[in-house]
């Protein structure tokens, strides 16, 4: 099946993943298939149609309907899928990283425009054959990527010049971050193109000629700032139409954090 072509008049359709888990609403406490809104209302207020995929009966066929996909940010990424044995602060949903991986990688073969945000950053990698670190402090012990539980701090990076970080943002930016997980090992297909000072991946780009920018940090919580997300609507309505993209990512470089 190919994408379906459809009005150009229409706002882009842009498929997110969702947690499941755990919810209260009303009188009731069950397990939901959910998500913030503010991821919601930030493809809303750039120009799009938000559509939820709840990690069950995942079919990556469901990407012939849409124009773009956001993968979102969320619980840790199981660190199984890159051989490597769990760290004690590690929390993962090993049911929803094969939904992630699995749309992540039919987006990439397809061309659907990735918009791969926090943990989603993390799946792009790994679904490539990357590996992460799995808690920051180890490492970098006075970092400061999560100050508190639900206080987001604030991360400054930054981008490659030429890059589709650069291009939306300007060499220099900053954005909310919330997160003790990082990329580590960036492999071939993923170009890194953006830093923080302490050498902290802070986005990475497909090389592979389709449009796709995973980020650490969390552009859905400044909605102020919705540049990233008008840049991706816009991909998103390019690729609707059947225009093809234009790659400006850097050459690739296989890089690690604090190499």
């Amino acid at each position: 099946m190919t994408h379906t072509a459809r009005d150009s008049a229409q706002p882009p359709r842009i498929a997110l993943t969702t947690y499941l888990q755990d919810a209260k609403w009303g009188v009731w406490d069950a397990k939901a298939a959910i998500l913030p809104a503010t991821y919601l209302e930030a493809v809303v207020a750039a120009g799009g149609t938000p559509l939820l995929l709840p990690p069950l009966g995942t079919d990556t066929s469901v990407l012939d309907l849409v124009d773009g996909l956001i993968v979102v940010g969320g619980t840790d990424v199981d660190p199984g899928n890159y051989d490597a044995e769990p760290h004690p602060s590690t929390r993962s949903q090993p049911a929803r990283d094969d939904h992630d991986i699995a749309l992540t990688l039919a987006a990439l073969e397809k061309g659907v425009p990735l918009f791969a945000i926090c943990r989603g950053a993390q799946i792009l990698n790994v679904a490539l054959g990357g590996n992460l670190i799995q808690h920051v402090p180890d490492v970098l012990p006075d970092s400061n990527y999560q100050p508190a539980p639900g206080v987001y701090g604030e991360v400054e990076f930054r981008s490659v010049p030429g890059s589709i970080s650069a291009e939306l943002l300007g060499e220099e930016a900053s954005a909310p971050v919330y997160h003790h997980q990082v990329l580590d090992q960036v492999v071939e297909g993923l170009c890194v193109t953006a830093r923080a000072a302490d050498g902290t991946i802070e986005a990475v780009e497909s090389t592979r000629g389709g449009w796709a920018l995973g980020v650490q940090y969390h552009p859905e919580q400044n909605p102020s700032d919705l540049r990233l997300f008008e840049g991706f609507i816009e991909a998103a309505r390019r690729y609707r139409d059947g225009e093809p993209h234009l790659p400006s990512t850097p050459s690739a470089s296989t890089e690690r954090s604090w190499a």
